[in-house]
């Protein structure tokens, strides 16, 4: 490990140089490129410096304690050689964290869908809860919204929905919330107040980088409807939605969030795009697969990921066996501790891999 520090502090240190030559910045493209590579190597390349400091002085007070014959400096030296051999331990394990792979994905715009499932009316509302929770989420981090389709029931919830979040860093805080998510509560309908358990079905992808995907005309089947919603002058006037289904795969997209039936059907495509990516790639990359199966879980929406128990103010994630005892902010948003504390235990189960 510590020989490929070495190489990446050499990178460092020549990316350092580079970005200061005129004839570099000049070249605003190049620039840019060298100056992000830059800044992700910046926290390897300090912590590393922060352990071979330690390492020195670690050597220095071994040094000195073989040659001194004070009892009282002896215990001193103890001491410190104690604690810099704890720092260096705690270093070593920073390191081997920054060293691992990075998810490609992570910096990019994320697409979330949500659908109801078994629980009828009540599994819409939470559906609806879900993606106003998802929302002021993405709010509190400075991230936009772009709804793609929204289908509500007439008692204002959410039968199916998909969105984009769009924003840096938007898919590493995404990415494990796909699976089933399962509410316990008394709902309003409910006159003998017993408690129902309703299921939704929460699937996330990135948003397609940029590479080519084939996609044939022959490959789909396009299909126009009228737009429904909440109102609106334009909505249920003109057939502007579309419906793409890709043959081969059994895929579909719709976007009904655009006024025009071009703009709508260039949203779909992008979309279908981005499911396309996902889908080749989980099928033709092992690592990939075997990644989604980690300690926090598979990704799949079979998977019963997280309980919301709204009469014991609880939210458990099932994964990690984490319990929050605030599930008004929960749903408000707060979803900050719980995504934190999937993303460790995603690194933990990574680290202990790299291990094996």
């Amino acid at each position: 490990m510590l020989e490929k520090l070495e190489k990446i502090a050499s990178r460092y240190r020549f990316l350092t140089d580079e970005i200061a030559k005129p004839e570099v910045i000049a070249d605003n493209n190049a620039w840019k490129k060298l100056v992000k590579e830059h800044s992700a190597l910046t926290p390897i390349v300090e912590c590393y410096e922060q352990y071979r400091k330690a390492q020195t002085e670690l050597e220095a007070n071994t040094r000195m304690l073989a040659v001194e014959t004070d009892k009282e400096m002896q215990e001193l030296l103890h001491e410190d050689i104690a604690l810099q051999k704890k720092n260096l331990d705690e270093l070593y394990g920073q390191l081997k964290v920054l060293l691992l792979p990075k998810d490609p994905n992570d910096d990019k715009n994320v697409i979330v869908e949500i659908r109801a499932g078994a629980g009828g009316e009540e599994a819409a509302l939470f559906a609806n809860e879900v993606r106003r929770m998802y929302y002021m989420f993405a709010e509190k981090n400075r991230w936009r919204i772009e709804e793609i389709d929204i289908e509500e029931n007439e008692l204002g919830g959410l039968k199916e929905g998909s969105f984009m979040v769009v924003g840096d860093g938007a898919y590493s805080k995404f990415k494990f919330e796909s699976g089933v998510h399962r509410v316990q509560r008394v709902p309003d309908t409910e006159s003998q107040g017993r408690i129902h358990t309703s299921t939704i079905t929460v699937a996330v992808l990135p948003e397609a980088p940029d590479v080519d995907i084939e996609i044939l005309d022959k490959d789909l089947k396009i299909d126009t409807y009228r737009s429904s919603g909440a109102g609106g002058q334009h909505v249920n006037k003109t057939e502007s939605a579309i419906r793409i289904t890709h043959l081969p795969t059994g895929i579909v997209v719709s976007c009904q969030d655009e006024r025009s039936q071009i703009k709508n059907r260039e949203r779909a495509l992008s979309i279908l795009k981005s499911k396309l990516y996902d889908y080749f790639q989980t099928q033709a990359d092992a690592e990939y697969a075997a990644t989604r199966k980690s300690q926090v879980g598979t990704g799949d929406r079979s998977e019963r990921i997280r309980t919301y128990n709204f009469p014991q103010g609880r939210v458990t994630d099932h994964r990690i066996g984490l319990t929050l005892y605030s599930i008004d902010n929960f749903m408000n948003g707060d979803i900050g501790e719980m995504v934190e504390a999937l993303r460790l235990a995603d690194q933990t189960a990574k680290l202990q891999a790299s291990d094996d």
